[in-house]
């Protein structure tokens, strides 16, 4: 790839890190100002704030691993620094998703009606178990990551060198195919939480179209507060749902470069596209919550009002 190419790659690259840490930084400093002007944090400001971090994290870590890939290649000949980026890779990814699953699960719960006894405990639960249950995604999440760090030591720079000896570089080729083939298996196990996302949606569709039966019957064409909550809420999941597919895709083409040599530029386009998911989808949640979307608002009015000034 010329120089000129990696530049707009990279150009573009921090572009899209820039936009996505902007906007999930403001999702947290709005939730931690609230959290310390009232003593006290709501819990979907605690899932947002949690996910804001998590998605911060990802994002530095895709692009650092973009960067290394074009500026530092030698690195990812060396078994210690290739496995440590994979797994913080490996736990914010995981972190993303299960925060992003547990908003999914949190909207349902807050939002469906339903009238089951086990449904309505987990509605009256939900509140003071989100701590525990972030909790337990951290702890799940570090643990779960723990085997891309399997023979940390090996050195793949070693097996470069000793290319002459064939014996040896078929095995080092394999065993960064196994390394490869760790990461996969791992985060296939990110498709559970997708699919209690995806049967959350489900269920908030099937207590949409109940609750619009039961509205009908009283005011035809009218629209509640409760109609406006399910269509926000199903705005919020859908676009997580539509923007994982397109980030997964983009993982299985940036991984692939442990499989087939010279991909450089599919992996740098694999992990561009990585980065639209937890850069865009803090825009659709600001859009989406109340508080959030004042807060842009107010901080919008001020950019234009300072702009306003010094233009006079």
């Amino acid at each position: 790839m010329s120089s000129e190419g990696e530049g707009i790659l990279m150009l573009i690259a921090a572009g899209e890190c820039s936009l996505g840490i902007l906007g999930n930084a403001f999702i947290g400093l709005v939730n931690c100002v609230d959290w310390i002007k009232h003593k006290k944090i709501a819990s979907i400001d605690l899932i947002l704030t949690s996910l804001a971090i998590s998605r911060i994290s990802l994002l530095c870590i895709i692009l650092l691993d973009c960067y290394i890939m074009v500026l530092y290649p030698d690195v990812y000949t060396g078994g210690k620094q290739m496995r440590i980026i994979d797994y913080f890779w490996t736990l914010t990814n995981h972190l993303s998703v299960w925060f992003a699953t547990c908003l999914s699960i949190f909207y349902f719960l807050k939002i469906a009606n339903f009238f089951h006894p086990f449904f309505l405990w987990m509605k009256w639960r939900i509140d003071r178990a989100i701590p525990r249950i972030l909790l337990g995604c951290l702890i799940f999440s570090v643990f779960i990551s723990l085997p891309v760090t399997k023979d940390l030591d090996d050195d793949f720079r070693h097996c470069v060198k000793m290319k002459v000896k064939t014996n040896l570089s078929w095995r080092c080729r394999v065993h960064n195919a196994q390394h490869a083939s760790i990461k996969i298996r791992l985060n296939l196990l990110t498709l559970f939480p997708f699919s209690v996302s995806l049967i959350s949606f489900l269920l908030l569709i099937l207590s949409l179209c109940r609750h619009t039966r039961r509205m009908q019957l009283r005011a035809p064409g009218s629209r509640d507060a409760s109609t406006e909550a399910h269509v926000r809420a199903m705005k919020a999941v859908i676009s997580f749902l539509l923007l994982f597919i397109a980030y997964y895709l983009a993982y299985l083409v940036a991984t692939s470069s442990y499989f087939m040599p010279e991909t450089e530029l599919a992996v740098i386009v694999g992990e561009l596209i990585a980065l639209i998911c937890p850069s865009s989808h803090s825009l659709f949640l600001v859009l989406e919550n109340k508080k959030l979307r004042q807060a842009s608002l107010r901080v919008l009015w001020k950019v234009k009002y300072i702009l306003r000034r010094r233009n006079c």
